[in-house]
């Protein structure tokens, strides 16, 4: 009897990815590139910028026309890149590469401005005459080193050669290298700019390795905001947005090396130093924590996990007067300062915040935690918010340490 063929399922491929992630990250780098670009632009339209890079050889390039159709291809390549990878891990290493290149690239337009040495050509045929036209409109002859269209070329080229093989693969090659090879057929780009699209794009990729976008999110973060607080002080001649840009550039190397006692709090307490170089950081820190307290003003902001472990936020001084007496307060939050109340039985273990913590600094917290329950003296366990630090410590705890189950319908 012959047997019917079984109809074999493919697995589901972990680390799936959402729409909504995909249009989230799009929408991200769209936003820093329309905000980043056309201010790069501006700036050296307003400065007239007459700095060129052309080299002898780069005269002798002729201008072809209908290299505007690959030219405008990077922009469709550019959105449809969010909606080509598989997982959620090639999503976040392409995203940031590409938002890495965008914010390096515009950092270089603004402090090297340069334009594009000779003018182009009329263009007669009526699709390039259009598809010039709309270039005009969006793009100006400045922002020329590092060219992000080559930049780009090699990031699209990184992400996808693995998604694809054969003849596709060969095709993507070609078309990269055609985009590539517009931006100096098209007129927009010299070859010097050229180089230093490739060299960038090379260290975006180098920069971000596929495994560990999850472990340096943070970090990542930061560094994009100082960067971008760079571009202000320089679009805006600000002192406080270079400022702001070198503080949130010392949070970035801190949550790259895991320093979570980088503020140097002692008894609740932040120094001087750590307001004079990280001011920004804990201004936003205690507005994020008044704004908690705005939303949750209904709910408590501390809760009783177990008979004599209790866990929360920081707490306001007339917050602190629910907690039981006696109770030995562990400070898991380096942002925040701590309330005068609650600083005499206090212990601080600083916990980075979003981010998970180190073995060793998890078994001090909890044989902190022990030793103050051997004692019979309660512990209130918070960290800046109430959300993450302070529930993991618990959960951690009571999963050793069990309550009593007499105990617990006290």
């Amino acid at each position: 009897m012959q047997q019917q063929p079984q109809v074999q399922r493919l697995p589901r491929q972990p680390g799936g990815v959402s729409m909504r992630q995909r249009w989230l990250h799009l929408a991200l780098n769209g936003l820093v590139f329309s905000i980043c670009y056309p201010l790069a632009n501006l700036l050296a339209h307003q400065q007239h910028t007459r700095r060129s890079l052309a080299f002898a050889w780069d005269e002798t390039i002729a201008f072809a026309a209908w290299m505007v159709v690959p030219y405008i291809t990077s922009g469709l390549i550019f959105m449809l890149m969010f909606f080509a990878v598989r997982t959620a891990e090639q999503l976040r290493v392409v995203s940031r590469r590409l938002l890495l290149a965008t914010v390096a690239g515009c950092l270089v337009f603004a402090m090297v401005p340069a334009r594009f040495a000779f003018e182009r050509p009329t263009v007669h045929d009526v699709v390039p005459a259009a598809l010039y036209g709309w270039l005009d409109l969006v793009d100006q002859p400045y922002n020329q080193f590092p060219s992000l269209h080559v930049a780009y070329c090699v990031i699209f080229w990184c992400a996808l050669r693995p998604l694809c093989g054969g003849w596709t693969r060969a095709a993507l090659a070609v078309w990269l290298l055609l985009v590539g090879a517009s931006t100096v057929f098209t007129w927009q780009h010299h070859l010097l700019d050229v180089a230093g699209g490739i060299v960038l794009g090379l260290a975006a990729t180098a920069t971000i390795r596929p495994g560990a976008t999850r472990a340096h999110a943070v970090a990542f973060s930061y560094l994009i905001m100082a960067a971008l607080a760079l571009f202000g002080a320089i679009a805006l001649g600000s002192p406080i947005a270079a400022y702001a840009a070198a503080s949130l550039l010392l949070v970035a190397a801190a949550y790259r090396t895991r320093r979570a006692g980088f503020l140097g709090k002692q008894a609740g307490r932040h120094p001087l130093r750590a307001w004079l170089l990280f001011w920004p950081y804990l201004a936003g820190y205690r507005l994020t924590w008044l704004l908690v307290r705005l939303r949750e003003r209904r709910r408590p902001a501390l809760m009783q996990m177990a008979p004599g472990l209790w866990i929360g936020r920081c707490l306001s001084n007339a917050e602190a007067r629910r907690l039981p007496p006696d109770c030995h307060v562990i400070d898991l939050s380096a942002e925040l300062p701590e309330t005068a109340r609650l600083r005499g039985n206090y212990l601080h273990i600083p916990l980075m915040d979003l981010h998970a913590p180190r073995p060793a600094q998890l078994r001090a917290v909890l044989a902190a935690i022990a030793q103050q329950h051997a004692a019979g003296r309660p512990v209130y366990v918070h960290c800046a918010m109430g959300y993450s630090r302070s529930r993991l410590i618990a959960r951690l705890y009571l999963r050793k340490h069990p309550p009593c189950p007499s105990r617990s319908t006290n």
